[in-house]
This record gives C-alpha cells, sequence and structure tokens, in this order.
C-alpha cells in the first residue's frame, strides 16, 4: 500500500537531499503507477505492483536515448529508487512536467498536429536492439480476449457492431514492414496538453517497436470525426495500417470496460468512448 509515510521513508533513505520537500499525491485514473509531486520541480512514482517496476527498469533504459530524438518532453529519471520493505520493485524520480489530460473530443487542431508529429517521430527512430511493444504485434494475439469481452458485456454494447467492426480490423492484411518504435499506450491520461499545444508524454511503460497502427489509438479514444482525419493527413498511414489501429483501439476499450465499470469510472468511460467513435 503507498501512502505518504511510506515515500517519505523512501525519499529519507534514498534521496536525503529531497526528503524535506513538499509533498502531495497526484490525482489519477491510471492503475500501474502512484504518483507524488515532490516540490515544484520533481514527481515520485511508485508502482501500484511488484511487476510495475519493470516498466520503471525499461524507461530506465530507453528513455535517455528517446529524448533527443522526440518532439515534446518525456519522463528521463533524474532518481533511481531500490527495493526495499514496503516498495518490492525499482520506483523512480522524474522532473515535474506540466501540462494537463486531455479531455475526449477535446483537441484542436494544434494538438492534432502536434500528437501526428510525435507519433511520425517515434516512429523513424532507428535505435537498436528494441524490445518487442506491449500490443505492437499481430491483432490475432488479442483475438480471444476481445471476444470474451464482448460476451461478458452483452447487451451493453452493440454485439452484432462491435463484433463486425472487430472482424473487419482482423481480416486486414497485416502489417509486413520492419517493426518501428512505439509509444504503444497514448491514451489521453498519458499525454500532457498546455494552451492548445502537446507539452508532454508520459509513461512509456510499453515503449518497443512493433506494428505502427499501434500509435493510432488516439484517432479514436481523443479525436472525433473532423480531428480524426485531420491526424491521418498529418501521418503517412495505408487503409490496412488505419484499420488495424481502428481495431486495436477497439480491442482496448472493449477489454478495459468491463474490467473497470465499477472501479474506475474514467478508464470506462473513455473506453465507451472508443466504442462510440468506432462504430460511427
Amino acid at each position: 500500500m503507498v501512502s505518504d509515510l511510506l515515500v517519505r521513508r523512501l525519499l529519507a533513505d534514498q534521496f536525503p537531499q529531497w526528503a524535506d520537500l513538499p509533498l502531495k499525491r497526484v490525482a489519477s485514473s491510471g492503475t500501474v503507477n502512484a504518483l507524488y509531486r515532490l516540490g515544484d520541480h520533481l514527481v515520485v512514482r511508485l508502482p501500484l505492483r511488484p511487476s510495475g517496476g519493470a516498466d520503471i527498469a525499461l524507461e530506465r533504459t530507453w528513455l535517455p536515448r528517446l529524448a533527443p530524438l522526440l518532439p515534446v518532453p518525456v519522463p528521463v529519471p533524474v532518481g533511481l529508487g531500490k527495493p526495499t520493505d514496503g516498495m518490492p520493485a525499482e520506483w523512480a524520480v522524474y522532473r515535474w512536467l506540466p501540462g494537463e489530460h486531455p479531455p475526449e473530443g477535446s483537441a484542436g487542431a494544434d494538438l492534432v498536429s502536434d500528437l501526428a508529429g510525435f507519433v511520425r517521430a517515434i516512429s523513424r527512430v532507428s535505435l537498436p536492439g528494441a524490445p518487442p511493444a506491449y500490443r505492437g504485434g499481430s491483432l490475432r494475439e488479442q483475438d480471444a480476449g476481445t471476444r470474451e469481452a464482448i460476451a461478458e458485456l452483452g447487451d451493453r454494447v452493440d454485439v452484432r457492431r462491435v463484433t463486425a467492426a472487430w472482424e473487419e480490423a482482423l481480416d486486414t492484411p497485416e502489417w509486413s514492414g520492419p517493426p518501428v518504435w512505439l509509444h504503444a499506450d497514448l491514451m489521453p491520461g498519458n499525454l500532457l496538453v498546455a494552451d492548445g499545444r502537446l507539452s508532454a508524454v508520459i509513461d512509456f511503460g510499453t515503449l518497443g517497436v512493433g506494428d505502427p497502427a499501434c500509435d493510432l489509438i488516439p484517432a479514436w479514444n481523443l479525436l472525433t470525426s473532423t480531428t480524426r482525419e485531420a491526424f491521418r493527413a498529418g501521418l503517412d498511414v495505408d487503409d490496412a495500417t488505419w484499420i488495424r489501429g481502428r481495431g486495436k483501439a477497439l480491442s482496448m476499450a472493449l477489454i478495459q470496460l468491463p474490467y473497470y465499470w465499477d472501479t474506475n469510472p474514467a478508464m470506462a468511460a473513455n473506453a465507451r468512448y472508443v466504442i462510440q467513435e468506432v462504430l460511427r
């Protein structure tokens, strides 16, 4: 259980230079990490379960190399915490990145352009030795889980239409090009916006290489029918990749919706938004 007292103890033991700074938990709908604002310029990120330490280790390895190649700031660690009593996973201190999460349907032209620019930039990275991205493989790897979620949702979704949309994506030719670098979880909660512009992209725990369709999911979890077309126009995306991207967004939403229906209103609301936009 992550608490203010635990964070204070971890800082005192491992980063005494920051131990006396003001500390305040950051409200978040995220399910993997707890965040604590530390003074004016830092944030502490602590996994909510032991497996979350692997995400921090992944970022520790790759974000210092990726950051100079991307058009907006990303969370490069400034302090790496060791597992200890009460925190059995790696944790980290990062620079605080200002901004707000964009609500669904709110993106203007500048944000759409910036988001397309980020996707273009990360897909053109050529750092060798990259791991496979989470969700970066074939859609067929998600087929069983997606169909189970549709069955579990029952009459809470239009079963016929979501099944047809999912099967259209499955029938689309798979990616035959080289795997590209991906963030692989471009949800609104992982984007920061200031003055209508993309100010940062956070939480790279799913990064790696794979099908470029994976980083098209903001088209359905954030954008509208109008801004979706502007986003696509800013990318070099063929029809098959676009349809696979829609399928990946739909699969994520269908699996998340029954899981978070009663426990995480923000995640459930975003999943419903995706389904609405896909069926539109």
